[in-house]
């Protein structure tokens, strides 16, 4: 496998899939959330499929404090992110939704509430039922939490965030993807967006799709 270049943005990018593709994106993170203008639709996702840009989904509703995390919470946000990848975007099944860790958890934090989160994504993904798309579950946060839900066997993949201070950042390098610096990127008519970049790791599949 080869790194792929890709950007994480929380707006639309209908408009400017074939401009960022000529700048050397090979896939964009949308969200999954419950915010319509933040959130990814079916008609973005064609455009950006058209592109030749694949797609990641990142569920983000919270996540940014320790309070947040719960078994419960997890059940809700496994099952509106389930709901909205089957029916809304139709995303194909093997591919993943990543739910973000966008603080940095103590090792208590990780073991306790945060692994509980998972614990519900899972247990919502599992109720979807046989026969139903079967999504991977990715998680988004430091070295430290990355690691552990992967050894505890509540994801299936890994995203770094780019705050090296983070615990267990500097040093993990089993990642699938890896959030790198914020840019601005030129598109149509002067303009340009602001996004984060990633990229992913090589001989590490990311969980990314495209759409019919």
């Amino acid at each position: 496998m080869i790194v792929l270049t890709g950007l994480k943005a929380p707006f639309e990018l209908t408009q400017h899939a074939i401009a960022i593709k000529q700048q050397g994106i090979d896939f964009a993170i949308r969200y999954y959330s419950h915010q319509a203008g933040k959130s990814l639709s079916l008609a973005e996702a064609r455009s950006l499929t058209d592109a030749s840009i694949q797609i990641g989904a990142l569920w983000q509703a919270g996540g940014d404090h320790l309070n947040y995390f719960s078994r419960a919470q997890g059940c809700a946000d496994g099952a509106a992110a389930y709901l909205m990848a089957q029916q809304v975007i139709t995303q194909p099944s093997g591919s993943a939704i990543y739910f973000a860790v966008d603080f940095n958890p103590s090792v208590e934090a990780i073991g306790g509430p945060v692994s509980a989160y998972f614990e519900g994504i899972n247990q919502a993904f599992r109720a979807a039922g046989p026969g139903e798309p079967k999504y991977q579950v990715g998680v988004y946060g430091s070295g430290a939490c990355c690691e552990a839900m992967l050894l505890r066997g509540l994801a299936a993949l890994s995203w770094l965030s780019p705050s090296p201070d983070y615990h267990g950042s500097r040093d993990y390098v089993g990642f699938n993807l890896k959030q790198l610096a914020a840019a601005s990127l030129p598109v149509d008519d002067g303009k340009h967006i602001s996004v984060d970049l990633t990229r992913t790791n090589d001989g590490y599949p990311a969980g990314l799709f495209r759409v019919l």
